[in-house]
């Protein structure tokens, strides 16, 4: 029931992001209009003005020089608006995707484990011991250890913090728990983050030391739901300034 509600929260989001981008490229189109607009008045008010410059008063130029300064702001601001905006609509599309990975990760570690139980279940029937005549009981199967969903998500939560070496308390991200990608095979051409070692995936924020090893790490390793305000530091750059 959990996935089915976060499919359907994903669809949603999804299905509204056309509407989206193309509010943002109209927006854009939009500033861009109006700065090609400025910058040719400012060109009609260059040429005005290098044609009569001789016959201006001292007032005049300056006012002038100044009127053109004022329209040259005003373009600027225009450009770091659709520049802005642009920033905007490719994080709003990097955030679908990333959900789609996500989504997709966690769905194929859902089949994996399931082939895996079935094989494991598969090999425990083989290797039963044949039950002999006029004897009353039978050997039991051997137990299969498989990770489930557990009804308590707090408990297994902290199970999966333990297996990853991630920080105690790592919480589910976007409605995925992290234990999703444990056994998860890793491409080598990927590079991996974090203090869990796995390639990237959902939410993640990079440490603010330059010299940090790790740089990038996943939200839900560290128990994040935002981003903290200001300079972040990861806890092994935090230790490290504690030792000096």
């Amino acid at each position: 029931m959990a996935s089915a509600s976060y499919l359907d929260e994903l669809r949603n989001s999804l299905n509204k992001l056309p509407d989206e981008l193309n509010r943002n490229f109209s927006l854009m189109q939009e500033l861009d209009f109006r700065s090609q607009k400025v910058m040719n008045n400012i060109d009609k008010m260059a040429d005005s003005y290098m044609s009569n410059v001789k016959e201006y008063s001292v007032d005049k130029k300056k006012e002038t020089i100044a009127s053109i300064k004022h329209h040259f702001d005003t373009a600027k601001a225009y450009s770091d608006d659709k520049v802005q905006l642009s920033i905007q609509t490719y994080e709003l599309v990097d955030k679908h995707i990333r959900k789609l990975d996500a989504e997709l990760l966690r769905f194929k570690g859902k089949i994996q484990l399931q082939t895996d139980m079935r094989d494991t279940a598969t090999k425990a029937k083989i290797n039963l011991p044949p039950k002999k005549e006029g004897s009353k009981t039978t050997s039991a199967p051997p137990s299969v250890s498989a990770v489930t969903e557990p009804s308590n998500p707090t408990n297994s939560v902290d199970d999966v913090a333990v297996e990853t070496g991630c920080h105690s308390g790592a919480s589910v991200s976007h409605g995925i728990a992290h234990s999703t990608y444990v056994d998860m095979p890793i491409d080598p051409n990927e590079p991996t983050f974090c203090l869990c070692k796995q390639v990237s995936f959902g939410e993640m924020i990079g440490c603010d030391n330059q010299d940090c090893a790790i740089e990038w790490f996943h939200f839900a390793c560290l128990s994040l739901v935002t981003k903290p305000k200001g300079k972040w530091f990861c806890p092994n750059c935090v230790n490290d300034k504690k030792k000096k």
